[in-house]
């Protein structure tokens, strides 16, 4: 099977346990995947049209195409080599001019030596690379070092590399793009920047977070035909996050269902001079399809939050005291949007730690707790930082958070009690249950005011009684298709907030 849509996203070591599985259990030989894996390769390249320019980044999918004049293949000495010495035997049997490349000397694992010999056998020339070698036209295939890479490329793969990507030829990525760790999506120093990446029995988890994505181009995979019991051996995986399937635990709407049927939200924040976080905060959370939403803000932000949100009722509080009403009324807060750290903030704060209700933190709300320091949180809570808040609460840089964002979407997760929403280019949605990844969403949503429309949409579906993973997961997704809707009518760059909120309401109905 070969799709553009994973629903599992797999480790290199559980890879590598599946690959053994369906070779040691269920007897599909080593030569035979690698052939699969090869003939895969090439049908995708056939059906690829060359673009003008090349750009990183996911392309819209397959299209039908001619065949590249010609195709040059890069093989590293191990089985990722040896998928591209197949691949190389396949073209230059439909006519390809083809020109095969060894970066590190003859091919040393098993099935990539027969690949060798059958690629020689029909007239495949095998030549040592030369700095001077590669040409600029046709399509490059990096069949180097797939998921074989964890720690910084040696020099010689490094000048490989750098010459690639200074090319305007596409590449064509076997399994994962050359320097890209395929369990955490971080640079190994500097890596392939591919228009196309053909990952092979699994898809990789690091080509869909953190700098994966930017390198990969547009994903693929195809399981060769290991059969779904092989993967049992791999233990659990990152799940990828679909929006149909996430509505399906949306609370069912009856005849004769009042409002207060459906939740009552709280949501905080808006100190001086911030009030257009809550005001989206708040509106997100009615799209949610919340019963109602309440607002505790600064009494300078009452007139804008009804004049925008008449739906929405509001208070004025200056100080706790009058904030504990509101905390009883709640089935679940929000408390961050504009919170501000000054005093007011904190105030707010601890007497919302202190309610025992769900609680949907972000923003000011996580900077605080990374100075005061970070207390289990109430059951049924979620955490929704970005990498900079996430590393001020692990008390690291955030480059560290960036080189392994499932380890550290995982540490919070254990150390708050909460699901985390670990935000950007590839949200994770960690909880004691489940691992999730969202693949939606684009460049044009990383803007001011979209991590409030994302909270108003968690915190609303916690308020109408969903538990805190199924809340998370719906909406980042939710959050991420309404911006690459948005984004397809006003485009990337001049993306707002505020355009996500009609794309909610359409995709959640």
């Amino acid at each position: 099977m070969s799709s553009v849509s994973p629903v599992q996203l797999y480790t290199a070591a559980q890879s590598r346990a599946i690959d053994r599985a369906a070779i040691d259990v269920h007897e599909l030989p080593g030569p035979l995947l690698m052939a699969r894996a090869a003939r895969a390769a090439f049908e995708l390249l056939m059906a690829q049209q060359s673009e003008p320019d090349r750009k990183p980044g996911p392309k819209p999918g397959p299209k039908p195409g001619p065949k590249p004049e010609l195709l040059q293949v890069l093989c590293g000495p191990g089985n990722n080599g040896g998928d591209g010495l197949l691949l190389a035997m396949l073209a230059q049997g439909r006519g390809i001019a083809t020109k095969v490349f060894l970066i590190d000397g003859a091919p040393r694992s098993e099935d990539a030596i027969a690949a060798a010999a059958r690629a020689e056998s029909i007239g495949v020339v095998l030549e040592d690379f030369r700095a001077d070698a590669l040409l600029d036209r046709g399509v490059i295939v990096d069949a180097m070092l797939g998921t074989g890479i964890s720690g910084e490329l040696r020099p010689k793969y490094r000048e490989v590399i750098d010459q690639i990507n200074a090319m305007q030829a596409p590449v064509l990525a076997l399994d994962v793009p050359s320097g890209i760790n395929s369990d955490t999506g971080a640079v190994c120093g500097t890596a392939v920047c591919a228009r196309w990446t053909m990952s092979f029995i699994t898809a990789k988890r690091g080509l869909y977070t953190g700098a994966g994505p930017q390198y990969a181009g547009a994903c693929f995979w195809n399981d060769l035909g290991v059969p779904s019991a092989a993967y049992s051996v791999a233990g659990e995986a990152y799940e990828v996050v679909q929006l149909d399937r996430e509505l399906q635990s949306l609370p069912a709407r009856v005849p004769g269902a009042h409002k207060g049927h459906f939740g009552r939200c709280l949501v905080v924040g808006g100190d001086y001079g911030m009030g257009g976080a809550i005001i989206l905060a708040a509106e997100a959370a009615l799209r949610s399809g919340v019963g109602l939403v309440q607002v505790a803000t600064r009494d300078t932000h009452v007139g804008a939050l009804l004049a925008r949100r008449p739906e929405a009722m509001v208070s004025a509080v200056d100080h706790r005291n009058a904030l504990m009403p509101l905390l009883e009324w709640a089935d679940a807060v929000i408390v961050g949007p504009g919170l501000g750290q000054d005093v007011w903030g904190e105030q707010m704060l601890h007497a919302c730690l202190g309610a025992d209700k769900p609680l949907l933190l972000d923003a000011d709300a996580l900077n605080i707790l990374a100075k005061s320091g970070m207390p289990p949180l109430p059951l049924g809570s979620v955490i929704t930082p970005h990498p900079g808040e996430a590393a001020r609460l692990l008390g690291q840089e955030t480059a560290g958070v960036q080189s392994d964002r499932f380890v550290s979407a995982e540490q919070l997760a254990a150390a708050t009690g909460a699901t985390v929403i670990l935000k950007g280019n590839g949200s994770l949605i960690v909880g004691s249950k489940r691992r999730a990844l969202c693949v939606d969403g684009n460049p044009g949503m990383a803007s001011g005011g979209m991590g409030d429309v994302l909270s108003g949409v968690a915190g609303g579906l916690l308020a109408q009684g969903m538990r805190s993973e199924q809340a998370a997961a719906l909406a980042v997704v939710l959050h991420a298709q309404a911006g690459d809707k948005a984004a397809a009518v006003v485009g990337e760059r001049a993306l707002l907030a505020a355009d996500l909120m009609p794309n909610i309401a359409r995709l959640i109905q």
